[in-house]
């Protein structure tokens, strides 16, 4: 009975959304106030019956009720109560909940917290957003219920959560990505909205970027722990490997990062209104684009869901209906979309056009190189493969141009500047970086390649224009106290994002440069050198978790003759599905880890053991955690926070 409740409570939401989709749009559009003041109360209303659906399959999982086929294919008894929560979004149809989840919460805080909007505008953000939450439930409802039971023939155990979800990281990863991926249809409903009132006027911009913000900032962070549980997890020493479902999440971040640099135009000087409009048109439509990728079925990857084929072409429809709608709808109301500002080429509305020019080239290419193989084989052309090099070779000529953009533009003015007082500042940046970047490998490595060299100066050229900049602006105040005073918010999460961003270039270059790997066989006590560094095994002993059985292997580091760590590398097998995982120890450090994994067992008595070597690569998640608070700190900042004084009485155009 309890599955049933959670069920119904579904469709006494898409109820609710069904509502919230006619009301206030057919009220903005004739004019009638009682119609869209009703669109709160629907939002908040169809939240929570979603939010105690949500509960109720919580609640079937923790009680380990098989007779659920969701909690029987994706549980099991002897499953920690923590993996049950996360395994409630570690299935097809749990994940499709979990979708919804965050579509509702996102739609009932627009509603709480958009009290200052035009009643007009208010009403339509909510009604698009209540057709994307109509399309999503009837695709739960329809085709990916986790409510569904197997009686009267059940079994008495699950069949246990994928062991590759068994992990910290998996536990907050998809809610973080999902509050990223589903918080950017706030940034598309605003767009949407604003061209059927026909007003794209930077007020607009100036509601819509907190919320695209708050949105990227998720987004960031979820990409940011996905990194690094696979590199934790899978047990190579990686940390991105251009998988079509890691792409799926990349393009609209990148997509989002031009959208914010191009709200952020757009509010302050009245210019790239329709470009905003189509970032955000096309942020939100690549997450239904990575939707699709990761729940058709069309591809085999760790991160995917294989499903049947109708789910993935309800998906494909749903995309042609926003994609195209929404398209329609702007081509209709471009012609009306007029710049107001003026600006010469020597300026920093030129410098974040060519950003966003470079993301976009960018996220273009992520999207050849991973839909390019999947239309290549079902045309019947025969498979092709585009891998890594593709994608480092493009995104390393990319990121020469992009950089250099990010040390210069926040010294540029709006408007204009004179190059003449421009050109000193940024030769002696370029001097420093320089030498600070010489100074920095020849002290650190034997041996520089021209391209580490390239790619690390990059790096500190962004972080001494950070500093630069900074100082220039404290200097014209009368005190420091007094400069620092005056400088927002927004001011420090630009400079946060941009040296966050360093971290990861400098990260991705060293690692890339300076990893070193070695696969060894070892005995009890042998020894193994990899730089500076002695691996003594020790043995191998049995270990017992929760719900699986293995063994670890036993590995002392030395230093200069002198114990560092001791390491555990373990091999699992669980007791319910009998798989088998691997798992990694690490010895993490500022400057580098030290990774450890457990092969096979080899006929001699020895074990297979691989062994890495990887400098600076938390440089790349601190650098990511970095760019993600630099998001949240923006929606501090007092211009966000300070409600606006207009009290609508009325139905303002």
């Amino acid at each position: 009975m309890i599955p049933e409740i959670g069920y119904f409570s579904l469709v006494l939401a898409m109820a609710l959304s069904l509502l919230l989709c006619i009301f206030p749009l057919w009220g903005a559009h004739t004019g009638n106030l009682r119609l869209m003041r009703a669109a709160p109360s629907l939002a908040v209303g169809q939240c929570l019956f979603v939010l105690f659906s949500f509960g109720i399959l919580i609640y079937i999982t923790l009680t380990d009720d098989f007779t659920v086929a969701y909690v029987a294919q994706n549980s099991s008894s002897t499953l920690p109560w923590y993996y049950k929560v996360t395994s409630t979004w570690g299935g097809h149809e749990g994940a499709i909940l979990l979708w919804l989840v965050m579509q509702a919460s996102w739609t009932a805080l627009v509603a709480l917290m958009s009290t200052s909007l035009p009643w007009v505008l208010r009403a339509r953000v909510l009604g698009v957003l209540g057709i994307l939450g109509v399309g999503f439930m009837l695709y739960t409802l329809w085709m990916s219920s986790p409510f569904e039971r197997l009686l009267p023939y059940y079994p008495v155990e699950g069949r246990d959560l994928n062991p590759l979800l068994q992990d910290p990281g998996m536990i907050i990863h998809p809610p973080l990505l999902y509050m990223g991926y589903v918080g950017l249809s706030v940034s598309f409903s605003f767009a949407i909205a604003a061209l059927l009132t026909g007003k794209l006027d930077n007020t607009w911009a100036k509601w819509s970027r907190p919320w695209t913000m708050a949105a990227w900032g998720f987004l960031t962070l979820g990409i940011t722990i996905g990194s690094w549980w696979a590199y934790a997890e899978l047990g190579w020493g990686g940390w991105w490997f251009w998988d079509p479902v890691e792409n799926a999440s990349f393009m609209p971040w990148l997509v989002a990062t031009a959208l914010l640099h191009s709200l952020a135009v757009t509010e302050k000087r009245g210019v790239f209104k329709s470009w905003t409009v189509l970032l955000a048109i096309t942020a939100f439509s690549l997450c239904l684009l990575g939707t699709f990728i990761v729940r058709s079925g069309i591809i085999v990857s760790v991160h995917a869901f294989a499903t049947d084929p109708d789910r993935g072409l309800y998906i494909l429809s749903f995309l042609a209906f926003v994609v195209g709608g929404s398209l329609a709808l702007y081509a209709f109301r471009v012609s009306e979309v007029r710049s107001e500002g003026r600006y010469k080429f020597a300026s920093r509305e030129v410098a974040l056009w060519l950003n966003n020019i470079f993301l976009v080239v960018a996220t273009l290419i992520v999207l050849l190189g991973t839909l390019l193989p999947m239309i290549h084989k079902e045309l019947g052309l025969g498979a092709i493969s585009i891998g890594v090099p593709f994608f480092n070779k493009m995104f390393a000529i990319l990121i020469v141009p992009f950089a250099l953009l990010l040390g210069i533009g926040p010294m540029l003015r709006w408007k204009q500047n004179k190059l003449s007082t421009l050109f000193p500042k940024w030769a002696m940046n370029v001097g420093l970086a320089l030498i600070v970047t010489a100074t920095w490998l020849y002290s650190s490595f034997d041996e520089v390649t021209p391209l580490t060299f390239m790619g690390t100066a990059l790096a500190v050229w962004i972080v001494l224009a950070s500093i630069v900049d900074l100082m220039q602006k404290i200097s014209v105040q009368s005190t420091f106290a007094e400069g620092l005073k005056r400088l927002g918010l927004s001011y420090w999460a630009m400079q946060l994002g941009h040296v966050g961003l360093a971290f990861v270039i400098s990260s991705v270059t060293l690692t890339s440069a300076y990893s070193v790997e070695r696969s060894v066989s070892m005995k009890p006590g042998d020894v193994a050198q990899l730089n500076e560094y002695e691996y003594r095994f020790n043995g191998v002993f049995p270990i017992t978790g929760p719900n699986y059985q293995g063994h670890a292997g036993e590995v002392t580091v030395f230093k200069e003759g002198r114990e560092i760590v001791l390491l555990h590398a373990e091999k699992r097998q669980y007791n319910v599905g009998m798989q088998f995982m691997t798992e990694a120890a690490i010895d993490d450090g500022f400057f580098r880890d030290l990774y450890l994994a457990l092969g096979e067992e080899l006929s001699n008595g020895a074990w297979a053991l691989r062994i890495y070597h990887k400098p600076y690569v938390r440089w790349m998640w601190l650098g990511g955690l970095m760019i993600s608070l630099a998001g949240f700190i923006v929606l501090a900042d007092k211009r966000y926070r300070r409600q606006s004084k207009r009290i609508n009485k009325g139905v303002t155009a």
